[in-house]
């Protein structure tokens, strides 16, 4: 009895475990092995794939209606925002997650931004410079696909940065993300964890239809030489920059109904906690009305 009792109060609180809590990385310091993280696995996914769809449109009423409720407190001097960034191997289905998460939500209230390899005028500036250009007004929605990530992960991968430098960048990416946190941006940083198989299924199946030769570059397959560099670039990146104010969050990435369900999910979680509302009138309603009557 003993033994179905710890088993049924052990269900009972992975139940109530949020999406957030279950896919945060461990911060602290604390070592990463990606090796240990099942890509194709699905916590706290509902029953299955079908479930997860429905519970995915279901989401975007919820969203939208927080979504909307955090724009119009910005009007009334409500300086809350939201970064979501999306990092992950080639083909872990970022730009799809955007995609999929921006169809949930009204795109005036929204930013996006994807980072390419960065510009000569750009590179004239410090390498966080860009990132602030495309932060998120107050009352706004941003989604990066890839990020300031970048340039401690290709960056160490390919020795365009000595590792000194790369150390001196984390210890930048700390601060920069612990002032976001502290002038009310809210950050949701998701690693979308793709196994090296799945990463080949989707290669292949981009050379095998023409219409997604547009998405394949041959220089995907010489990336792709580098796995375990990066793997270990990652796993740098997760450890040193989990934070309490900016953590990091893990999502299986191989079943793409999971992680476009995810990342919904944890961006609801996020909006329901910043709980923004409308913000009230700061004129007379009931005088603006009989004055429209008035003259019915």
């Amino acid at each position: 009895m003993a033994e179905k009792g710890s088993k049924k109060a052990k269900k009972a609180k992975k139940e109530k475990q949020s999406l957030s809590e279950l896919l945060r990385v461990p911060d602290g310091g604390k070592r990463v092995d990606l090796g240990s993280y099942d890509a194709r696995a699905t916590p706290g996914a509902p029953e299955d794939k079908k479930a997860a769809l429905a519970e995915i449109e279901q989401m975007g009423v919820r969203l939208a209606d927080l979504q909307e409720r955090l724009w119009a407190a910005s009007t009334a001097g409500d300086r809350r925002r939201v970064l979501l960034i999306l990092q992950g191997m080639d083909t872990s289905g970022k730009g799809g997650t955007v995609k999929h998460v921006i169809g949930l939500l009204n795109p005036s209230g929204c930013r996006i931004k994807a980072f390419k390899a960065p510009t000569p005028a750009e590179l004239k500036h410090p390498f966080l410079w860009r990132i602030r250009q495309a932060l998120p007004a107050p009352g706004e929605i941003a989604i990066f696909d890839r990020s300031h990530y970048e340039d401690v992960l290709i960056a160490r991968v390919r020795g365009l940065a000595p590792r000194a430098e790369l150390t001196r960048r984390y210890a930048r990416i700390n601060r920069f993300e612990q002032s976001l946190a502290q002038n009310d941006v809210t950050l949701i940083k998701c690693f979308l964890h793709l196994s090296y198989d799945e990463q080949r299924a989707r290669l292949l199946e981009r050379l095998d239809r023409p219409d997604k030769h547009w998405k394949f570059n041959p220089g995907d397959i010489d990336e792709r030489e580098l796995w375990p560099a990066y793997q270990e670039a990652y796993e740098l990146a997760l450890r040193r920059c989990a934070t309490p104010r900016a953590p990091w969050y893990l999502i299986p990435a191989d079943r793409k109904w999971y992680r476009n369900w995810a990342v919904s999910r944890l961006l609801l979680e996020h909006l329901e906690a910043l709980d923004p509302q409308y913000p009230k009138a700061d004129f007379d309603v009931e005088a603006c009305r009989k004055r429209l009557l008035k003259g019915a």
